[in-house]
């Protein structure tokens, strides 16, 4: 698929620097650089400034922010040396519970230290908004310092790990073991029969959204299969073909979503009760109508996602 780098969080060909990643030094003067900015992120928000909160809120190393914060993330070469903090144990004078852990979590933080216009904003909410660039940088950023939160013992002895090679590491001090950040990859099915695609739906989505169906590779599992095997447990449709088509990172916390395109050889649709709340097959006309917000059942993925980007591609014809 040419446009496949298009994706939201993809693309943006971002120099990592990994070789740094070994040189306690020259990290620290890089840390040290005028140039360096750091990307401060609060329980998975990053921070985000403008009125259109399209754009990261970056700050120089030695803002007061920083003061009680959690050790730089390294994240790479943006026009200077790129980190990321974790802000986590900050604790806002107001907040509103629910809203943090709702599907769309709508609600902001606001930091006393900083401007006004500088907020922590749920990045699904507005991921689409940002420059590729930007999304990467903060597709990073939240993907790392998530599994450094739920990484913190050494899954060999269970002794405390320390963090290492500027964050993209953990070491054991008590068995020597070392760990490294985690990607799960996910199959994301763009399921056809001639003029149809199949959606479904699970319990808990807000009204109306329906989405492709997608489920984590099973260990001594090709992708063919995983999709052919998930697209049979939670619809009951058979798949003969399968060809790859994007991939897009994932960190809510930490997946690989891997776009297929499958061909269905049945057409009845058995749900997985567990799983899915609905499915259904959808013309290309009713999809376009999904979209344009005039389908009456039917509204799409949010968009950004790999599915919203999937499902649009397929109605320009343009998979190929």
């Amino acid at each position: 698929m040419k446009l496949a780098e298009t994706v939201t969080f993809g693309g943006s060909q971002l120099d990592r620097n990994a070789a740094l990643r070994k040189d306690a030094a020259a990290l620290t003067a890089a840390f040290r650089d005028p140039a360096a900015r750091v990307l401060p992120l609060w329980r998975g928000k990053p921070l985000v400034s403008g009125a259109g909160r399209d754009r990261l809120g970056w700050l120089s190393p030695g803002h007061e922010i920083f003061q009680d914060s959690g050790a730089p993330i390294y994240l790479g070469e943006d026009g200077g040396p790129r980190f990321a903090v974790d802000l986590s144990a900050w604790e806002p004078a107001e907040i509103d519970a629910a809203a943090t852990v709702a599907f769309f979590d709508q609600s902001e933080q606001h930091h006393p230290a900083l401007p006004p216009d500088h907020l922590f904003a749920e990045l699904r909410r507005l991921m689409a908004r940002l420059s590729p660039r930007d999304a990467e940088l903060a597709a990073t950023s939240r993907a790392l310092l998530e599994w450094h939160r739920t990484h913190e013992f050494c899954a060999r002895c269970g002794h405390p790990s320390d963090i290492v090679m500027a964050g993209w590491q953990r070491t054991c001090p008590a068995c020597g073991a070392h760990h490294f950040p985690r990607t799960d990859p996910v199959v994301i099915m763009l399921i056809t029969q001639g003029n149809a695609v199949l959606l479904g739906r699970s319990p808990g989505w807000p009204d109306r959204m329906f989405s492709l169906l997608a489920g984590f590779v099973e260990p001594g599992e090709t992708l063919e299969a995983a999709v052919r095997r998930e697209t049979r447990e939670e619809a009951g449709v058979e798949v003969a073909g399968v060809a790859y088509l994007a991939s897009q990172p994932w960190p809510f916390p930490a997946s690989l979503m891997i776009g297929c395109h499958g061909h269905a050889i049945s057409r009845s649709l058995t749900p997985d009760p567990a799983e899915i709340e609905d499915l259904r097959w959808l013309s290309r006309e009713a999809l376009l109508d999904a979209f344009a917000g005039r389908h009456p059942d039917v509204a799409p993925p949010r968009e950004g996602s790999i599915a919203n980007f999937l499902m649009r591609n397929w109605l320009a014809d343009r998979l190929d």
